[in-house]
């Protein structure tokens, strides 16, 4: 199975990036503790601070093969339209992914236009969640 590990603008400053709210491990030592943890699943890790580029790998995603995504959209989720439709455009199933509960923060985090299509968010679980996103893909029936 082939998964597409993406996360938005702003998440390659992780470990120095409001480390209070992120915590103080980097983008490099997440993507190598699912790697670790997950050496049965082929995990492509992207990042980017560009909507487009976001854009592009989501929608090339079954022409590489990639049976989920386990996606944070970052600030994204508050205001892409463009993300959200890209979401809904593909057939590959998307997981979406945030290191704190949106929920609790501020006002204008509440509310994600990119989860619709999605078929769960999990929120609020640290680097956590995005281990248990790909622990769900792991346990489903997906094409490989």
């Amino acid at each position: 199975m082939k998964l597409l590990v993406l996360n938005g603008p702003n998440l390659n400053l992780l470990g120095k990036r409001e480390p209070d709210n992120y915590g103080s491990q980097s983008l490099a030592a997440l993507e190598e503790s699912l790697t670790t943890a997950f050496p049965e699943i082929e995990l492509f890790f992207f990042q980017s601070n560009h909507e487009g580029e976001l854009i592009d790998q989501l929608q090339s995603a079954s022409e590489d093969g990639v049976s989920g995504v386990v996606f944070n959209p970052g600030g994204y989720t508050h205001s892409s339209v463009a993300i959200r439709d890209a979401i809904a455009a593909i057939e590959i199933p998307v997981v979406e992914v945030h290191i704190t509960n949106i929920a609790s923060r501020e006002t204008f985090r509440h509310v994600s236009v990119t989860s619709g299509p999605t078929i769960g968010q999990i929120s609020g679980f640290g680097f956590d969640g995005y281990a248990l996103a790909v622990q769900f893909f792991g346990q489903k029936d997906l094409p490989t």
